[in-house]
């Protein structure tokens, strides 16, 4: 199991070449992905095309500026990719390729990255276990009877069993930070308008943003400074300068000057006790690298659990209209074109989308818009305040990822409420547009990863890098890996 920057040592020395790189990477999923259901769509000749070719570019003067040259990679899928199918996760869009690839995906592939796959996820990433796929559920690579978390289970799941150095996933509440957690890696939410949407398949336009996962904060900013950037294609993407992550490399470099917040709201009852115990141990460790810590308020964050759901599924039942069995995917015959809609919805959507769509519905129906959807944005407002005004007093904000680690595939089955809790810690920062960090910092007595996040101001990305990469520099907990029994 390379991690990135460590495939990118040895295919720069020539110590491997890239066919080999992805030749053992498709190894590994065939020996391993039929117990685990990391992947959806398996291009094995496409990749290894694509290794030939990079080992061909590496000796010209053209590879000399590609940074991920030869690197396999894999994107969640509801990332279009002309060619390659993309089913979000559902009946609905089965069968459809489309025909345009999306920007983030077609930056990493001009930085020579090489595509393995398209990996699971809850159909059209709604839900925290990667349960709700059509396609069945993605296991945990360090409990196969546990959830790797959602709804990008399926990439977390893939960099964790080693299947790939990085992968793309999408973060609308949680979704890359908190099974970024549950498998033990480190996974980056950008900020709102850092990176392209163009080619996402939208759940929530004002919350969905598109993140990365890797073996460390090291690798992550190596993926996440080929991707981000403004593109005329998205209009939310904001004229910024594209970050360049470049950490430094010394053991010794302090965290002096950093000041890291710890919001009360984040450490109460019905925290698993080791998830508490490690969190606040990891970050003991930053202070005793020399940063400055300090309680702080986010008193708005209770809060953010009905915020959320008024506003992400108000968004998806608009989102979600243009999937009507007329221009994508199957389509269920009837007598009118308003049977073939209500039949084709009704029997190829999922049971966890329809319940989104109906609840989105219903807040912005006449009547009940100002009410519900109307105050929600009011109360969003306040919690953009919330975090402005802390980040006056300190530079990032340190809590858990999520209440406990991994629960058992199906503990929330026939309980929502339960799985919308799952995400109670990581849906202020998509409300608020903030940038999050999720890195693993410790393990339960049942050997399962702990998380932590660290959250920053708007485009301050590189701070969470810096701090992130620092304590893993002191730490050995992103360097574990599980022990596999397929």
């Amino acid at each position: 199991m390379l991690s990135l920057t460590q495939a990118q040592t040895l295919l720069q020395r020539g110590e491997i070449s890239s066919r080999e790189l992805v030749s053992a990477c498709l190894e590994r999923i065939a020996a391993l992905d039929g117990a685990i259901h990391a992947f959806l769509y398996l291009d094995a000749d496409g990749a290894l095309k694509q290794a030939d070719e990079a080992d061909r570019k590496r000796k010209t003067v053209a590879g000399e500026h590609m940074p991920l040259l030869g690197v396999p990679i894999a994107i969640k899928d509801v990332l279009t990719v002309e060619g390659m199918p993309c089913t979000c996760g559902s009946k609905i869009l089965e069968g459809y390729i489309p025909p345009f690839t999306a920007t983030v995906v077609k930056k990493l592939q001009d930085a020579g990255a090489i595509l393995l796959g398209k990996t699971n996820t809850d159909e059209f990433a709604m839900g925290s276990s990667t349960e709700n796929s059509a396609y069945g559920p993605t296991r945990n690579p360090w409990d196969l009877s546990r959830a790797p978390g959602g709804s990008s289970g399926g990439s977390a799941a893939a960099v964790a069993a080693g299947f790939v150095p990085a992968a793309l996933g999408t973060d609308t509440g949680g979704s890359v930070r908190q099974p970024a957690s549950f498998c033990g890696v480190t996974g980056l939410k950008p900020t709102y308008g850092r990176a392209s949407r163009y080619g996402l398949v939208a759940y929530g336009s004002s919350l969905d943003v598109v993140g990365v996962f890797a073996h460390s904060a090291a690798d992550a900013a190596v993926v996440f400074s080929v991707y981000n950037g403004r593109d005329p294609l998205d209009a939310t993407t904001q004229d910024v300068p594209d970050a360049n992550i470049v950490l430094e490399t010394e053991a010794s470099a302090s965290l002096e000057g950093i000041r890291i917040g710890v919001p009360k709201e984040y450490f109460i009852a019905g925290v698993q006790s080791e998830v508490e115990e490690a969190v606040r141990a990891a970050i003991q460790k930053m202070a005793e690298l020399g940063a400055d810590v300090r309680e702080v308020s986010l008193p708005h964050t209770e809060y953010a659990l009905p915020v959320y759901y008024l506003i992400a599924t108000a968004e998806a039942s608009a989102n979600l209209a243009r999937f009507d069995g007329v221009r994508y995917g199957p389509r269920v015959s009837g007598e009118t074109m308003w049977d073939v809609f209500y039949k084709t919805r009704g029997e190829k959507f999922g049971d966890e989308v329809r319940r989104r769509i109906m609840l989105g519905t219903y807040a912005l129906s006449a009547g009940y818009y100002d009410a519900f959807y109307g105050q929600a944005q009011k109360v969003r407002t306040l919690i953009r305040r919330d975090f402005e005004q802390v980040f006056e007093q300190v530079d990032v904000v340190a809590c858990p990822v999520a209440p406990t680690t991994a629960f058992p595939l199906g503990a929330h089955r026939n309980d929502p409420l339960a799985m919308y809790l799952e995400d109670i810690f990581t849906l202020p920062a998509n409300l608020a547009g903030v940038p999050g960090l999720a890195f693993p910092v410790g393990f339960d007595a049942a050997g399962l990863p702990i998380g932590m996040q660290l959250m920053g101001r708007h485009f301050d990305e590189a701070t969470l890098f810096r701090l992130a990469h620092r304590y893993q520099q002191a730490t050995e907990w992103h360097l574990a890996k599980p022990t596999i029994d397929n």
